[in-house]
Order: structure tokens, then sequence, then C-alpha cells
């Protein structure tokens, strides 16, 4: 069975992309009544709170159509920011020697946690520069990730 997230990105992705936005990625948090659907959207011409109020409109009433979510949740619609998170390995190409925080679901080369530049990605593979040392993950394997933004 995919998972709630995979069934919501492609059920949603249609009518975000007619809005001439980029879904970046769906994030459902649980917490009981207090859960959250996070949904990311991107533009080359960046994104703003009159953007994410079309999109959050339009999301809305395909969820309240197709109901794919039983328990109660708050719906946020806002871009990636600046430390943007990371849903497939696809999305790390565009940061190519950028740093991310990686969280694994098992660790690897003794590394559960760290940040790394981000140095190449092979189809679903992403390997980052991490204290000097190549380390090659699955995404599958990544639990979550997201962008470190440098200040210069």
């Amino acid at each position: 069975m995919a998972r709630v997230e995979d069934r919501l990105f492609e059920m949603l992705e249609p009518a975000v992309a007619a809005l001439d936005f980029t879904l970046w990625g769906v994030e459902f948090v649980r917490a009981g009544k207090h859960s959250t659907l996070r949904v990311y959207i991107d533009h080359a011409d960046g994104v703003s709170v009159d953007n994410c109020a079309a999109v959050s409109h339009q999301v809305s009433a395909i969820l309240d159509v197709e109901d794919p979510i039983s328990t109660e949740y708050f719906l946020e619609v806002s871009s990636p920011g600046m430390e943007r998170p990371f849903f497939n390995a696809s999305q790390y190409a565009d940061y190519l020697g950028e740093t991310a925080a990686v969280e694994l679901t098992v660790a690897q080369q003794g590394k559960r946690k760290f940040k790394g530049v981000i140095a190449a990605v092979d189809g679903d593979y992403v390997e980052f520069n991490v204290d000097g040392e190549a380390l090659k993950v699955a995404q599958s394997s990544i639990k979550k990730a997201h962008l470190v933004p440098q200040f210069n």
C-alpha cells in the first residue's frame, strides 16, 4: 500500500499544476485532532500568500470531495522556503554543492543524522560529501532531509 503522502501527491498534483505551480511535496503529520497536512508549492517567480490561498482553495475542494484522510486535520499550503525539505532524489539535483541536513531510517557508515554537501544524484540515489568522505544513500533510506541555507 502506498504511503498516504504518495496518494495525496498523485491526487493533488494535477490541480496544483493547473494553477501554474509545482507541487514540491506533501507531508502529513499525525497528531490526533491536531494532525496537519502540509502542501508545499513552488514557482520560478516565488510564492506569495495569495498564491498559497488560491492553491489552498483548490486543494480543499479536492480533499472535501475525495476525503482521503479519515481523521481531522489542518491544511497548510506554503512554499518550501529556504530550508526546503526534499521529498525525492531528483529534487537534490538543483542543489548540487549545497549543504543538506539528513536523517536516515537506519545508520549507514555509522551515520544516522548528518550534514553533507550534495555531491551527485544518480537515479534514486543521492551522494553526499560528509567530512570529506562520499556517502551514497538511497532515497528510500532517507527519513527526512532539508536544505541548510548558507548566508555570506
